[in-house]
């Protein structure tokens, strides 16, 4: 007997309890004020807390705080302080399914935030379109959050496609490279990633020389890597998690296969530089936020700086990341979002002062600016490498194609 998916149980119910709540005489959606008191707003997240991508969840979490904390602390938003509901789904799609329906029918929360993960929040789209609920905020560049539009989606940072298309476009036309691999974690995530780099090399007439892949929560990653080693590949394009993929450079490298390594931004660039010592020199990892320890977005951003600060503030023995930076950004989004919105909150009116947001100075290099068909605020990706097992801006490619040489 064919048996439905546990996500598939799980909107099932959801959308019986919508329509029970609705024959008992509710207001339409537009009409209710869920997660709002006088002196409270109610926001829910699901992220991953314990598991392989804590360090992402969690930082995402403390970025976030240090903002929101420094609000309230103001005295909040309208006179309303924001208080966030977070659930461990531990990178587990059916978890964040519980955890989000959970935030929707019993915490009522008036917006989701900060969700981390592809192959999480992806399960979770049909209970934002049933409940018309925003989301603000995505841990994740895949296009699955971006086309279709969906209204109740605010996406704040850059794509894969557009790290994937920035790693090629500097592979090609830079290093004169023409045999690019591409090494994936199997699962939505990594699919996005896969398609992104593929139509980026489409652009140029190429194709990836070899494919790899490994199963999220795992590190069998010699498969993988023994398919792209007999390639020949010049570069690898990663799309995975900080473990796993630092386990495929160490044994590359190893074995004496020494390609461009480049990952996007969901690695946990800190992470991955930290597990790699001396064995990540030369590791490019695509940010879709400027590197808060590098001396040059010290000296030249703002928005770093008070990131640096407030969260030096409220966690003192912890170390500034780009992780953590990334949820502070959506912090700042989620309140400005709130103060346009004014003392009379809905969701609608809240979604509509997200989309009057222009040219908003985040204290970084690029401004942030939505539109009522455009729910990507950020665009630019940023290029670092790793040194001496720290993150550095990568500004100067000659260097690295001067590595490529003397090593191969």
């Amino acid at each position: 007997m064919n048996r439905l998916p546990l996500y598939a149980i799980f909107v099932i119910m959801f959308m019986a309890l919508l329509a029970c709540s609705s024959e008992q005489g509710e207001e339409p959606h537009d009409q209710i004020t869920h997660g709002v008191t006088d002196t409270r707003i109610y926001i829910g997240s699901s992220l991953a807390l314990t598991g392989h991508a804590s360090f992402l969840g969690s930082q995402t979490l403390k970025g976030a705080l240090s903002y929101i904390n420094h609000i309230n602390e103001k005295g909040g938003v309208h006179g309303r302080k924001i208080k966030i509901i977070a659930y461990d789904d531990g990178y587990d799609p059916p978890q964040c399914l519980a955890n989000t329906q959970k935030l929707i029918i019993e915490d009522q929360v008036f917006s989701l935030f900060s969700y981390v993960g592809t192959p999480t929040t992806v399960k979770v789209l049909p209970l934002i379109a049933e409940a018309r609920i925003p989301l603000v905020g995505i841990f994740s560049g895949a296009n699955d959050f971006r086309v279709p539009f969906n209204r109740y989606i605010i996406n704040v940072r850059a794509s894969y496609y557009e790290e994937t298309r920035e790693a090629v476009k500097y592979f090609v036309e830079e290093l004169g490279f023409d045999k690019i691999a591409v090494f994936y974690q199997y699962d939505a995530y990594g699919f996005d990633g896969l398609k992104g780099t593929e139509l980026a090399l489409k652009e140029y007439g190429l194709a990836p020389v070899a494919r790899g892949s490994y199963t999220r929560g795992t590190l069998d990653i010699e498969e993988g890597l023994e398919n792209i080693i007999h390639s020949g590949a010049q570069a690898v394009v990663m799309v995975g998690t900080y473990d796993a993929c630092a386990k495929f450079i160490q044994i590359s490298r190893r074995q004496g296969f020494n390609p461009v390594f480049h990952n996007v931004s969901f690695v946990g660039s800190e992470e991955l530089a930290r597990i790699l010592g001396k064995e990540g020199d030369g590791v490019i990892v695509t940010q879709v936020v400027p590197p808060p320890d590098s001396l040059e977005s010290q000296a030249l951003l703002s928005g770093v700086q008070e990131f640096t600060e407030r969260y030096r503030y409220y966690y003192p023995d912890e170390q500034p990341n780009l992780v953590a930076l990334e949820g502070f950004i959506n912090a700042k989004v989620l309140v400005e979002g709130l103060r346009r919105a004014g003392r009379n909150l809905n969701r609608e009116r809240f979604i509509d002062a997200i989309e009057s947001i222009q040219d908003f100075s985040l204290g970084i290099a690029n401004t942030l600016s939505f539109s009522p068909d455009n729910h990507q605020g950020l665009s630019r990706v940023y290029f670092t490498v790793i040194r001496n097992g720290e993150l550095t801006l990568l500004t100067d490619w000659a260097k690295i194609r001067e590595m490529y040489v003397k090593e191969n």
